[in-house]
């Protein structure tokens, strides 16, 4: 049976970083972040928007309408919702970022700031607006993150008028380089979820590890409201579509791609194979190779 997941803190960004409760007024807050060896996952609220500029290793994000594989090859563009973040650490690079924290306000005030060369942009942008974009890294941006890394590496706090002026540097050579991608992001506006929307954080994160708080989390609603939401667009209750779901995908697997078991539980969002295997057989009355050997005897 599928369970929810365990209670994990709900980290509230920019807030819970402690310099960075000075600079909240400022509108823009510049952090350098780096996570310890080890894997975890975490759960965050994002109150504002933020940029990523990740200096190495990998980071996981999801979101409620897609999954970020955060890389040291890309710059993102994050807008305010709710978050969770997995990072696997053994044997791989620390993961260090440097995150530019910055509300609706400051970049209303840049859009006007620089009208001139906004308004002649959008007249041709042909791109949906979007809540999360990214970038690959040039020598610009490579160039950039070097600066912010000397100007933050004597710990003190900068100064609003250079937090400004960093942020729009970044902000002017994406305009005159990618004008289409940067002029679609859209701060998310923290309303409720239509039942579209909610359809696709189910199935977007149908194969990934998470419980049924965890896709509450991401919808930004009470696990009972996400219970009933659920009943009332799919007509069964979350745990037993999502298990069905679930062993049909690796029922997929195990015949028409001939997979073994032990590499198929990951893939249809099971923490270990043990807990994959009893929800099998809960299902299809096999184990996960008695149902495989099956189906090559029926082809033989």
């Amino acid at each position: 049976m599928l369970t929810t997941a365990h209670l994990m803190e709900v980290i509230n960004l920019p807030q819970d970083i402690g310099h960075a409760k000075n600079d909240l007024h400022d509108g823009i807050i510049i952090h350098p972040y780096s996570a310890k060896i080890g894997s975890f996952r975490g759960k965050s609220i994002l109150h504002t928007n933020a940029i990523s500029l990740v200096i190495s290793g990998e980071k996981t994000m999801h979101f409620a309408s897609k999954t970020l594989n955060i890389k040291n090859d890309e710059i993102h563009f994050l807008s305010a919702g709710n978050c969770m973040a997995s990072v696997n650490l053994s044997g791989h690079q620390i993961f260090k970022s440097i995150l530019i924290f910055f509300n609706d306000k400051v970049l209303s005030d840049f859009y006007v700031k620089y009208a001139s060369l906004t308004s002649k942009i959008k007249r041709f942008n042909t791109k949906s607006r979007e809540p999360f974009i990214s970038f690959r890294k040039d020598r610009f941006i490579i160039n950039f993150i070097t600066s912010l890394e000397y100007i933050l590496a004597g710990g003190e706090t900068l100064s609003a008028e250079m937090r400004l002026l960093k942020f729009e540097e970044l902000m002017l050579y994406l305009l005159e380089n990618h004008p289409e991608t940067i002029l679609s992001f859209k701060p998310s506006k923290g309303r409720d979820l239509n039942d579209l929307e909610i359809r696709k954080v189910v199935e977007t994160n149908l194969t990934n590890i998470m419980g049924l708080e965890d896709l509450a989390f991401l919808c930004n609603m009470s696990l009972s409201t996400f219970k009933r939401r659920f009943a009332n667009i799919y007509g069964t209750s979350p745990n037993k579509w999502i298990l069905h779901r679930r062993i049909e995908l690796a029922k997929h697997l195990l015949h028409h791609h001939r997979e073994k078991p032990g590499d198929v539980y990951h893939k249809v969002g099971y923490e270990n194979h043990s807990s994959f295997s009893q929800s099998f057989k809960q299902i299809v009355g096999l184990t996960p190779r008695d149902f495989q050997m099956q189906q090559l005897n029926v082809q033989q």
